[in-house]
């Protein structure tokens, strides 16, 4: 029984695949999609980097326009040549900025040509060697043969090869970890048992290989390798899995209960061919996902496609939407706590990302919306489609499912979990300005003393206005830079230095509390824990110390704004 992944003359994968294709066989992580005005269905015949000098080389290529700034005049040169060379898309890099220009996609759109970006986190070699492999696999149909096992089932495929030649399979990544392995009634050998317990080969082990070249040998051989038993470890058969010259990882075959037959090699040469489909699909696994993701985080930064989005997604491109920014619970000084006592702190942050998005998801699915929910920086976004027709009523749906939302957040993460609702806005074209109104009104909801966990930026407006002038404050001072403008002998100023230099004291807080209640002195006693009269004693000396004038408002203004900038220093310090 042969596998067999080669095209026949009449198929149509001779002409190539489709950009669409293309994109779908990659997954995302690699392109980002910006417009396609004659749609996905240009064939692709190649890649092919931008070269002036040789110019009239573009048709049917993918176009790497490499060094080409796309916010520059040059770009729209680009584009235009390649349009009028028949290239089947043109590929940019991030930019300065790292968002296309109106006129550039204008250009795109008046030329008919497909624009596309790298994603910043790919560079441009690793990103041909993935174009080439993706080439292959996209044009290269399935076997009848293979064509039993489903499109990324390793587990089956691994099934399969270890039927196809009498073994125990074992398919591993380049980093000797294990996707997959075959089901075996016969005794395994001690390293397969502790390589599928750990699903990854035993480091030691690892190490041992590598000292001796073996991986070296073995990502650079286009064949079988073979491997003799040696005292209990029977003998071995391991190939390279490549795709248009990529290497994807590896088949390993050990004989289990009896010696490999003589066609083993041929037939796993065989499977090599076809697991290479099997495994760049893997490495994409959440490929509908992953480009539904990167749609949605490209138009919500303002460089994607709303008709992009609207064909993944079936969200109308008009119709009311919004934007919510979601943080899960756990205080600052917790989460800082709990990295410290952890060695994979990154790694517990990962799994928090994405118990939280898996959350959000399903508790979205309850409601009539169309959900994308996008991890970020300590939380998620999460994009809100399908809202009712009436406005109204869409910000209700809006504040209800925020609500519902943090209590199971909470539940989940802990009590501080906070929701910053977007506002609605009728296309999507303007879920930019949801997303900052979101963004805005979570940063209010984190200040300090707030108490509520959902709210708008219309209900959060003072703090909203208070952190951009402190915004404006605070941008204003640093760049400024060292000078005699930077440190004034404020009465704030000469409390600090005050409490520095008495061991910490507590002139500062003092200030604080009598500030942020009115100058009440029950109120502030209580919230300091002391007595009414210490309080009036520590004012006065407060007084005596910073030369404070309580009885004017410009001074309460200013020492209140230098003591929110206080807090903002220290915040930035934890």
């Amino acid at each position: 029984m042969a596998l067999n992944v080669m095209a026949g003359p009449g198929d149509d994968a001779v002409r190539g695949p489709t950009l669409e294709r293309l994109l779908s066989v990659m997954g995302a992580g690699a392109l980002e999609l910006c417009v396609a005005p004659g749609g996905l269905a240009a064939v692709v015949e190649g890649v092919t980097v931008l070269d002036p000098l040789e110019p009239g080389r573009s048709r049917g290529q993918l176009l790497l326009a490499v060094g080409v700034d796309p916010q520059s005049a040059a770009a729209l040169d680009v584009v235009g040549e390649a349009a009028r060379e028949g290239a089947a898309a043109v590929v940019f890099g991030q930019g300065r900025s790292g968002r296309p220009t109106d006129a550039l996609r204008t250009a795109a759109e008046a030329a008919g040509t497909a624009l596309l970006f790298r994603t910043a986190w790919l560079g441009w070699t690793e990103l041909v060697g993935a174009l080439r492999a993706g080439l292959v696999l996209a044009g290269v149909p399935a076997d009848p043969a293979a064509s039993a096992v489903p499109l990324g089932d390793l587990n089956g495929l691994a099934d399969a090869v270890a039927v196809l030649v009498g073994g125990a399979v074992t398919i591993e990544d380049l980093e000797s970890r294990v996707l997959a392995y075959s089901s075996t009634k016969e005794d395994v050998d001690e390293l397969r048992r502790l390589t599928i317990l750990g699903r990854r080969v035993p480091e030691w082990r690892v190490a041992a290989m590598r000292e001796a070249g073996f991986f070296r040998a073995l990502w650079g051989s286009g064949d079988v390798i073979h491997r003799p038993a040696h005292g209990e470890n029977p003998e071995r058969l391991v190939v390279a899995v490549r795709a248009g010259g990529e290497v994807l990882g590896s088949i390993w075959v050990a004989a289990a209960g009896s010696d490999l037959p003589p066609h083993a090699s041929d037939t796993l040469r065989s499977a090599a061919r076809v697991a290479a489909g099997h495994l760049l699909h893997h490495r994409s696994h959440r490929t509908d996902a992953r480009l539904t993701e990167d749609a949605a985080r490209a138009l919500l930064d303002g460089r994607g496609s709303a008709s992009v989005l609207t064909e993944r997604t079936g969200i109308p491109a008009h119709g009311h939407c919004a934007v919510l920014a979601v943080r899960p619970g756990a205080s600052r000084s917790s989460r800082a706590s709990r990295k410290e006592e952890s060695p994979k702190g990154d790694l517990g942050a990962g799994e928090t990302a994405g118990r939280l998005c898996a959350l959000l998801a399903v508790c979205c699915g309850a409601y009539d919306v169309t959900p994308v929910v996008l991890p970020v920086d300590r939380g998620a976004l999460i994009l809100l489609g399908g809202l009712h027709k009436d406005p109204r009523r869409a910000e209700e749906q809006v504040s209800q499912l925020g609500t519902s939302l943090v209590r199971q957040v909470a539940d989940t993460f802990g009590p501080d979990a906070r929701i910053g609702l977007g506002t609605v806005v009728d296309t999507l074209t303007g879920l930019p300005a949801s997303r900052r109104s979101a963004d805005l009104a979570l940063r209010a909801l984190l200040s300090p003393g707030e108490q509520r966990a959902v709210a708008s930026a219309s209900e959060v407006a003072e703090t909203i206005a208070l952190n951009e002038m402190l915004d404006t404050l605070t941008g204003a001072a640093q760049s400024a830079g060292p000078g005699p403008g930077t440190a004034l002998d404020t009465p704030v100023a000469r409390l600090v230095a005050y409490d520095a230099g008495h061991g910490g004291g507590s002139m500062v807080e003092t200030l604080r509390a009598y500030l942020d209640h009115f100058g009440h002195v029950p109120d502030t006693a209580r919230a300091l824990g002391v007595h009414a009269n210490s309080l009036r004693h520590r004012i006065s000396r407060l007084t005596e110390v910073s030369g404070l004038d309580l009885r004017s408002p410009d001074a309460r203004l200013l020492a209140q704004l230098q003591l929110r900038l206080l807090e903002r220093g220290a915040d930035r310090k934890q």
